[in-house]
């Protein structure tokens, strides 16, 4: 018999989109035709992501739609992997008895078994469950040093989901912080990183793939080399990286405020290739909230932080994310955080409504905000960064930068973007006039702006780039 076709749905962060793209090579490699959206396929598997409520409940919708597949005889089994089986585990086969097979976030290795159902009795994963009821397939176990290997580990030999450009390059696993609303550790086990030649291969084969921007990922990506005894930390990490030939961008994601270091900013400053932006997710600014959310940061050390970075890091874009309506959160709280934002001045924010994770301990803290509430407060929040986001573009107007085309044009426009600007959570560069092909870099000068969003126009080659 054939491999059976796949068709696969990622969903949720970019963590989980790497988990997606590995888990992809490997069917590939396995023999699996690979078929596109909306083409017919044997099996659909669904990557799903289980940190909040929302991710939940989209990942739950789109399970059943596929088991409504699965009864139609569209399809013949139905797979599902990441986040939300790690957490779920068993109410995922009640809430979708469709389903065929389960596979945790630490067992994604065994995506082939669980596509083409040839399970192995004899199959040993250690501290992990392999069994069988009903018929269905299980791989789910927790995190733990020896199985975080070969596949488990390695992220090479993808098939990438990602524009060929640019990749996100995940750096370690799991997370040592305690953040009294997160998941992430109980779901992917406390930090582990990969070791510095590692990353490098993969660094080498995402390059030779067309990959001139990389874009690194982990939970907390300033702890890097804490368990792995690697002394010159994520600041040497850079330095190292910044050896690469054949890419132009590689940007710092997820950064925890109380573990930047000096060295790291100074990396960040000298190296070439190191872009200038970081996406560091503050939470919140009052002393009292995240004294509440064990952020073991205060707002004093925060503002230092961030001023360091804009003295030492010239035309750094710093992108933050907040969470409103943390249980205990106060009018005047709230009003504390929308002035630092007014104040500050950030090149891109996010703001997610809390959500109460059952199993974290801010589930059980009192003083819980109406719903209502929460929504006004993001609404109210997110207005005072458009109006920071809106200036900030409109005063761009006839600044030269250098872009990389983003995308394929349509109708003379191509989406871009600068050096201060991430995949997909920020904005766009509109360039105007000229032909151009996904990540290609590319001089123009800015002619306006659209809310958010940039336009511009192509210069003359040669002429001098302004920095951001």
């Amino acid at each position: 018999m054939p491999p059976p076709t796949v068709s696969f749905i990622s969903l949720g962060c970019p963590k989980n989109l790497v988990d997606s793209e590995k888990m992809l090579g490997l069917l590939a490699e396995s023999g699996c035709g690979i078929v596109g959206d909306g083409g017919a396929a044997d099996v659909v598997v669904v990557n799903t992501c289980g940190f909040l409520e929302a991710s939940r409940d989209e990942a739950i919708e789109i399970l059943r739609e596929a088991a409504a597949q699965k009864r139609d005889g569209e399809i013949k089994r139905l797979v599902v992997a990441g986040c939300l089986v790690q957490r779920d585990g068993q109410r995922l086969l009640e809430a979708v008895p469709e389903i065929d097979a389960l596979v945790g976030v630490n067992n994604r290795a065994d995506i082939v078994r669980a596509v083409t159902d040839k399970t192995s009795k004899s199959l040993k994963i250690e501290k992990s469950k392999n069994r069988k009821d009903d018929g269905r397939t299980i791989f789910l176990g927790e995190y733990h040093p020896s199985s975080w290997t070969g596949a488990n580990k390695s992220d090479r030999t993808r098939l990438r989901l990602t524009p060929s450009h640019y990749a996100y390059l995940r750096m370690s696993e799991g997370c040592n912080q305690k953040c009294t609303f997160c998941t992430i550790p109980s779901i992917r086990g406390p930090m582990h990183c990969k070791p510095v030649d590692e990353i490098m291969a993969e660094a080498r084969e995402l390059i030779a793939d067309g990959a001139v921007e990389l874009n690194l990922i982990g939970q907390d990506t300033t702890s890097y080399g804490q368990d792995i005894k690697y002394a010159p930390g994520l600041a040497g990490l850079l330095r190292e990286m910044n050896t690469l030939d054949g890419v132009r961008w590689i940007r710092l994601m997820y950064a925890y405020p109380s573990d930047f270091t000096d060295e790291m900013i100074d990396a960040i400053a000298d190296c070439e290739k190191i872009a200038k932006y970081i996406d560091i997710p503050l939470q919140h600014i009052s002393d009292r909230v995240l004294k509440a959310m064990y952020r073991r940061v205060t707002r004093r050390e925060t503002e230092l932080l961030l001023d360091k970075l804009r003295r030492r890091i010239p035309g750094v874009a710093i992108r933050t994310t907040f969470i409103s309506g943390f249980p205990g959160e106060t009018d005047a709280d709230h009003a504390e955080l929308c002035e630092f934002v007014r104040g500050f001045g950030f090149d891109a924010m996010g703001v997610f409504p809390y959500s109460s994770e059952s199993g974290t301990p801010a589930h059980r803290m009192k003083g819980a905000i109406p719903p209502e509430t929460i929504a006004a407060r993001v609404d109210a929040l997110m207005c005072v960064q458009q109006e920071v986001a809106f200036a900030r573009a409109a005063a761009m107007k006839g600044r030269t930068l250098e872009v990389m085309i983003d995308g394929f044009g349509r109708e003379g426009v191509y989406p871009a973007r600068h050096e201060g600007q991430a995949p997909e959570v920020d904005s766009t560069v509109f360039v105007e006039g000229g032909e151009f092909d996904p990540g290609q870099f590319v001089q123009v000068r800015c002619t306006g702006s659209r809310a958010y969003d940039l336009i511009a126009r192509p210069v003359t080659q040669g002429l001098p780039i302004l920095s951001m």
